[in-house]
């Protein structure tokens, strides 16, 4: 059993204004497998203080202290990484493979890309008699999810420290072992009193008083619509900078040609990954109606492949995340088959042998279209919606048909053709055939949120920008 009763505020672990603590459930055992203080108010005051005193300081610092800094905590995070991977198994059920080989890494590579873009950040420009100067914007407020918890910490905290910033941390209640241990690298890498705090607790008790305090700079924020909408809320009387990361509904095009088997086969695959617990998977299936039969017989095979079960062990596919989670997705299923889609593989329950934890079965509907609750709602779980399409242009409306706009995916055999879709789709972030790159911009469009992170977007988010008139430079001067 974990025990993490303490926060970290200006440098040291220091004990709650008032003892108030919840028990972490590990969603493979529907068992108690730590406990967590939950802060109030109270707390998160004393944190941004410290965070504000140490502001003074650290916005001053040179960008090679920063560097130092930042190379410190990558050299602790790689000593706790089989640590930090334990505990995103225990606390959110990622299968250990996935833990130890995706969640993890993803944390790191975030890191080293920030190493890099520090090391040629233009945070002065000269224009003329004119210079553009690029600041700290001052004390950040940083709340992250549960489904990626190492990720999106890193692709808060990183670019802050990075920036000149100082934080205030606060991971999901649902997962907040990593969370902690993150705290303890930043403090072995020696990160200066009161730039780096955390605060556990949940959203009335924490996020309210965070996002809604007069001395906080900014808020980074990671999770669902709705949360995102009362955050903003919250910040408007302060009228402080908001930067959100939220759902998503995003389409796969799967176009009519040589890529077309292994477009489909990839994306059901991708769509299984973390029990579908990704605000960017591919969960609206588009393929050509003429083909619907077959991409129907690769999805079922493909996803009889995913193996479900203790995440402990060598399985493909853990838990999701919660009792909650797992009532709305079973839900959800429900909903799909109530109004006539076709159910392909899994269905409601859990799977064969499995009589305890939040397991969901892999599942695949097709003939789905766009007015269903299944093509429309955010599912997050593993749950793919197939839908087809007559022509490129209707795909692409059919892709756009969402409030969303987070990712899209293209898969063809013809890149020109696939460029010209992704120019058409109303999305932050279009990947095809499944490229990745850690310094493309992450956000999204419409419902899914606003600003952009990784790479030096995510630098952007965190500086405000002066423009000093008359500051001829010295060569230029009569």
């Amino acid at each position: 059993m974990r025990e993490y009763l303490k926060f970290y505020i200006d440098g040291q672990w220091v004990d709650p204004v008032e003892l108030k603590t919840l028990d972490v459930e590990n969603p493979a055992t529907e068992e108690a497998c730590g406990k967590i203080a939950l802060g109030s108010a109270a707390d998160v005051d004393k944190a941004v203080r410290a965070a504000r005193k140490a502001f003074a300081s650290w916005s001053r610092s040179s960008r090679e202290e920063r560097l130092d800094l930042l190379q410190n905590i990558a050299a602790q995070y790689q000593k706790r990484a089989g640590d930090l991977a334990a505990a995103v198994t225990q606390e959110m059920g990622a299968p250990a493979s996935l833990a130890r080989n995706s969640q993890v890494p993803l944390g790191l590579g975030h890191l080293s890309v920030a190493i890099d873009v520090l090391k040629a950040f233009p945070f002065e420009e000269q224009r003329g008699g004119t210079l553009i100067v690029k600041e700290p914007i001052g004390v950040c407020g940083l709340i992250t999810p549960w489904n990626w918890p190492l990720n999106q910490i890193a692709v808060k905290v990183i670019p802050a420290l990075a920036t000149g910033c100082t934080m205030v941390l606060k991971p999901s209640e649902i997962a907040p072992f990593s969370g902690h241990l993150f705290a303890e690298i930043m403090h072995a890498a020696g990160v200066p009193a009161g730039v780096f705090n955390l605060v556990h607790g949940d959203g009335p008790g924490v996020g309210v008083a965070l996002t809604s305090h007069p001395d906080v700079d900014m808020i980074s924020f990671t999770g669902s619509t709705r949360a995102g909408v009362e955050i903003a809320r919250n910040a408007a009387p302060t009228v402080k900078r908001v930067a959100q990361e939220l759902g998503g509904k995003s389409p796969r095009i799967v176009l009519d040609d040589e890529a077309f088997a292994a477009g489909v086969s990839g994306g059901v695959a991708a769509m299984m990954g973390n029990s579908g617990q990704t605000c960017a998977a591919g969960s609206r299936m588009l393929v050509p109606h003429t083909r619907m039969d077959e991409a129907v017989a690769i999805a079922r095979e493909v996803a009889a492949q995913v193996t479900v079960g203790d995440p402990t062990g060598d399985v493909r596919m853990g838990p999701v995340s919660s009792r909650v989670q797992f009532d709305k997705i079973q839900r959800l299923i429900q909903k799909g088959i109530d109004e006539g889609a076709t159910l392909v593989s899994g269905g409601t329950g859990r799977p064969q042998g499995l009589d305890k934890g939040y397991y969901v079965k892999p599942t695949v509907f097709a003939n789905v279209t766009s007015d269903m609750t299944i093509a429309r709602e955010e599912i997050f779980g593993p749950v793919l919606a197939i839908i087809g399409y007559e022509t490129v242009d209707r795909a692409i409306e059919i892709a756009n048909d969402t409030e969303y706009g987070l990712a899209a995916y293209v898969h063809s055999a013809d890149l020109e053709k696939a460029r010209a879709i992704a120019r058409r789709i109303r999305a932050g972030q279009v990947s095809i055939n499944g490229g990745f790159d850690f310094t493309a911009p992450f956000g999204g469009y419409k419902m899914s949120g606003n600003g952009r992170e990784w790479g030096e977007y995510g630098f952007n988010e965190c500086l405000e920008t002066k423009a000093i008139l008359g500051c001829v430079p010295p060569d230029a001067r009569g």
